[in-house]
């Protein structure tokens, strides 16, 4: 491995002096006298991209993570020489080139240093593949703290560590274990109450270092490639966080039903096992939407080829399946077994569609159907291929989704579980070796998967899950994070993991309730569950050579919880898809952690158990086994306790009590929380009402509802609905306000309004200026009333 300690900075160069620059409309090129060029371009007012090259010229820029739909601009670009240094102004931040060495430094409006080179830019030749060793170091500021990079199975807070970025299967990985599945090469800062990011968009293997090696130095450096960043300034985490997520892009919205529970094993066969699983929930009355087919549905692990002794007739399976509210989602992994009888092998046997190694034969390597060739999908013709597959598992089948596994690549029985280096790639049009294209093979397969898929299900929209993903996969595809471990220190990871990878634009993301490899007990299974509820996406999946990890596996207690919260799933699901939609079109994070949600309160900065759900719901798990509760931080803000209705002051730490049946859930004075009905699949029933949990405060707060047809493109021709809801809390009065978007017709007519921690008694109400009678909206003890849902302005005044 290399590292970047200080014995290697001895064969280090270095730019020289600065000899000349020129501007070219948002880019300026300064050029030194040892050949180095430095291009920095002003993409918005706080967004800039840095790229260097030592060789007097650069290669062609392409990049896979940026969404090139975005559209840029800036209100201000000012360059100044002064006689030591140049500077770029923009309307958010300014940029100082030194004359002499080229290192920068970016400072905010008042001149507060938000990022400044250390050594800056250096390399080294890489005599062993050629190219250079790229690296960057820069100063770290005291009390500077450090988020994001994906999946990183580490604390919240990277200070004081160094991760590596290289796509790994890693099977039962554990606790700070590196490198793992997903390279997202981006980080957050924090200091002095400012936020800043760094997006390093090099796809070959990385390291970062966040003052591991050196108390005050952050550093990043590849193995080869180019030293290419984009540097995002906030200063709220909120601005780096979605600016990010613009650069990179965002994903469509996803059907309904992908954000209902899913339960998965390997492997559900045959047919009646499966029918037998989705029987039992329907039975046990615990809500579910997806059902999942492992590699053995496969003949022979041929991808899309079936099994017919276990599946004999697989539409006619997935059609009853789905009479009974059951989506089907199929595995299909990369490698493409090497069998001169099998269609899918011959045909990219006969187009060339297969990667090969350096000196022409194909990539040969094991995976689950024995030695197998590997398809190029950073070819956009085996891209194309590739998606023409799914005709028949989505057109004819009837297959509602596609689940992409083992493309990190991974590769049996080799010492590096992947392909050799020397394996080359078209990389569109770009051709590179393995070393390049390695991180960002996975990403590919599920862009073409995706193009398949949503080609062959429209009009409904597609649903894919990758294992192994890059920057920008977000725009193609859910995730999970790999073969976890069922056991309590997992339960923390998983938790950890969902925060980061939402901080890192993947906000689609799960884990393994339950844990892939091993055993849980009941009560880990149980406050998994109570956990997985509350990440976007929700699947119990495991290895299954342990015994049964269905809910009804570990007795009537588990079930009973299992139902309990998987119920408040479906109820939250109007919430959650709000979240999604918010995430789509703004590039939120659907879950935040509490330095997201405050980065102005210390104490946050090292929280890593707490999130917020949404923007209104506070959920704290509990990790550890026996426990009757737990000490946890409440940010800012006033909150109630979701099981009692208790109003509870933040920006404290405090003893929160808990039955096995519960968790700490606290939801946001103010809010307005829209539930529907429990389901047991989404779509199962019509409804004529939606419930709203108001929770009373004293002033002002916005809640909004989104919804559409639940699948489908017609949102995009304006049939949905955003309903927007201002609360605003008096000391004897509430008014409650909406305001409506779009033309799409709910099918309900009516809202229940559950008024919580109301401190008068109701007098008096009135409905858009007219007085109504308590009977009229039956107003009862329990503080509930029910009006139509196209009111504009609710007035509740008290005695």
């Amino acid at each position: 491995m290399i590292t970047n300690t200080e014995l290697e900075h001895k064969g280090d160069q270095y730019p020289s002096r600065i000899i000349s620059f020129e501007q070219d409309v948002d880019s300026i090129f300064f050029y030194t006298e040892n050949n180095v060029i430095l291009k920095i371009t002003i993409l918005r007012d706080s967004l800039i991209r840095f790229r260097y090259t030592t060789k007097g010229y650069f290669s062609k820029d392409f990049s896979y993570a940026i969404d090139k739909t975005q559209s840029h601009g800036y209100n201000q670009l000012d360059v100044i020489e002064e006689s030591t240094f140049y500077m770029i102004k923009t309307s958010k931040v300014f940029c100082k080139i030194n004359k002499n060495d080229a290192k920068v430094g970016i400072f905010d409006i008042d001149g507060f240093p938000i990022l400044e080179d250390e050594l800056g830019f250096h390399w080294e030749e890489y005599y062993e593949h050629g190219g250079n060793i790229v690296k960057m170091s820069k100063q770290s500021k005291d009390g500077e703290s450090f988020y994001g990079l994906g999946d990183k199975a580490s604390h919240l807070n990277l200070k004081g560590r160094r991760v590596e970025n290289w796509a790994m299967d890693q099977y039962a990985f554990h606790k700070d274990q590196e490198p793992l599945y997903k390279v997202v090469p981006f980080y957050i800062g924090l200091h002095h109450n400012k936020s800043y990011g760094v997006f390093f968009d090099n796809t070959f293997k990385t390291f970062f270092d966040f003052c591991h090696e050196r108390r005050n130095v952050t550093s990043f450096w590849a193995e080869g490639g180019e030293m290419n960043y984009y540097f995002f300034y906030g200063p709220k985490m909120s601005d780096v966080v979605t600016t990010y997520t613009h650069l990179t892009g965002k994903p469509e919205l996803p059907p309904m039903w992908t954000l209902g529970y899913h339960q998965c094993k390997w492997s559900y066969y045959p047919e009646s096992k499966v029918k037998e699983i989705t029987s039992k929930f329907r039975e046990l009355k615990i809500p579910c939407d997806g059902i999942y087919l492992d590699i053995d549905y496969m003949d022979g692990f041929r991808c899309f080829t079936w099994n017919k002794e276990y599946f004999p007739d697989p539409k006619r399976m997935v059609a009853e399946l789905a009479k009974d509210g059951f989506k089907t989602v199929v595995i299909i992994d990369p490698g493409i077994k090497i069998d001169k009888d099998y269609w899918v092998y011959k045909e990219a046997l006969e187009n060339d569609y297969f990667c090969k190694r350096a000196d022409g034969p194909y990539m040969k390597g094991k995976v689950w159907p024995g030695e197998c060739n590997f398809p190029d999908y950073t070819n956009p013709a085996v891209r194309e291929w590739w998606a023409g597959l799914f005709k028949e598992l989505i057109s004819e089948i009837g297959v509602k989704g596609v689940w992409n596994d083992m493309n990190e690549p991974a590769v049996m029985e080799v010492p590096g579980k992947t392909f050799p280096p020397d394996v080359r790639h078209d990389y569109d049009g770009n051709p590179c070796s393995h070393r390049k294209a390695h991180n960002i093979y996975g990403t590919q397969m599920a862009r073409a998967t995706y193009e398949g898929v949503k080609r062959f299900a429209y009009p409904k929209r597609p649903f894919i899950i990758t294992r192994s993903a890059y920057s920008g996969a977000q725009r193609y595809t859910s995730s999970w994070t790999g073969d976890n471990v069922a056991s309590w220190e997992h339960l923390w990871i998983a938790n950890i993991q969902m925060q980061r990878m939402s901080m890192s634009g993947m906000g689609f993301t799960g884990s393994d309730i339950g844990g892939f490899a091993e055993q849980p007990s009941g009560e880990l299974y149980a406050r998994w569950i109570q956990l997985g509820v509350f990440h976007p996406f929700c699947r119990t999946h495991s290895s299954g050579d342990h015994g049964e990890q269905e809910p009804w596996s570990f007795g009537t207690e588990v079930i009973d919880i299992t139902r309990k919260f998987v119920e408040l799933r479906y109820q939250l699901l109007p919430y959650l898809y709000t979240m999604f939609w918010n995430y789509v079109n703004d590039g939120t994070p659907m879950l935040k952690p509490l330095v997201y949600f405050d980065q102005e309160d210390m104490h946050t900065h090292y929280r890593t158990d707490e999130f917020i759900f949404g923007n209104q719901i506070l959920v704290c798990p509990i990790l550890e086994p026996n426990a009757q509760g737990r000490r946890m931080y409440l940010p800012k803000g006033n909150w109630y306790n979701y099981w009692t209705n208790e109003f509870v002051e933040g920006k404290r730490e405090l003893w929160v009590s808990t039955k096995f049946d519960e968790i700490p859930v606290f939801v946001k004075e103010g809010s307005i929380i829209p539930k529907y009905p429990v389901q047991q699949y989404v779509g199962e029933m019509q409804f004529d009402e939606l419930t709203l949990d108001v929770y009373y405060k004293l002033g002002k707060e916005k809640s909004t509802v989104y919804e559409d047809a639940q699948d489908g493109y017609d949102y995009n021709k304006g049939r949905f609905s955003l309903r927007t809801f201002t609360f605003n809390g008096k000391e004897k009065e509430i008014i409650i306000q909406q305001h409506k978007e779009g033309t799409f017709e709910t099918s309900y007519s009516k809202f229940k309004i559950n008024l919580k921690g109301l401190p008068f008694k109701v007098k008096k109400i009135e409905i858009d200026n007219e007085k109504v009678t308590l009977e009229q909206v039956q107003l009862n003890g329990d503080n509930f009333l029910i009006i139509d849902k196209d009111f504009s302005e609710l007035h509740i005044i008290g005695i």
